[in-house]
């Protein structure tokens, strides 16, 4: 009879694999968010617009890439690995290059979004057209 150790931690590993796994890309099709996805962005909406903050820790401003084409937002760039010697105990960071697609909402404005870097956070402001913005109508004496 052949004997099969039981490694509980490494049970363990590929389970939280398997799960990341699954959890992680449920529904990248709809232009959602899993776990793996980078850079984590938050969007939200204000007065004039979009904004949206990508966490780029360790990336330099030279290093990013924003782009508007056909509808979708593009943020790219490079995480370029530490020099060091020696091996990793463990390793979640990951390096080299990214790119993630967002679709920008029908009311924005592409010719006008403005992106900055700093303190590892990268903003983008996507104003919305001038069209779909409320105004204020006058009202004038019958």
């Amino acid at each position: 009879m052949a004997h099969f150790a039981l490694d509980p931690v490494q049970a363990l590993v590929r389970l939280q694999t398997e799960l990341d796994r699954a959890i992680g890309r449920p529904l990248s099709g709809f232009g959602l968010a899993g776990a793996s996805v980078y850079p984590a962005v938050n969007l939200f909406t204000d007065a004039d617009g979009y904004v949206l903050r990508a966490e780029v820790p360790g990336i330099r401003p030279d290093q990013l890439g924003v782009q508007v084409e056909s509808g979708q937002l593009t943020l790219s760039g490079e995480r370029v690995a530490p020099e060091g010697k020696g091996s990793y105990h463990r390793r979640e960071r990951h390096f080299g290059r990214f790119s993630r697609t967002l679709p920008l909402p029908s009311d924005a404005d592409p010719e006008r979004v403005e992106a900055q870097a700093r303190n590892g956070v990268l903003t983008v402001r996507i104003h919305k057209l001038a069209s779909a913005k409320p105004r204020q109508v006058a009202v004038k004496p019958a």
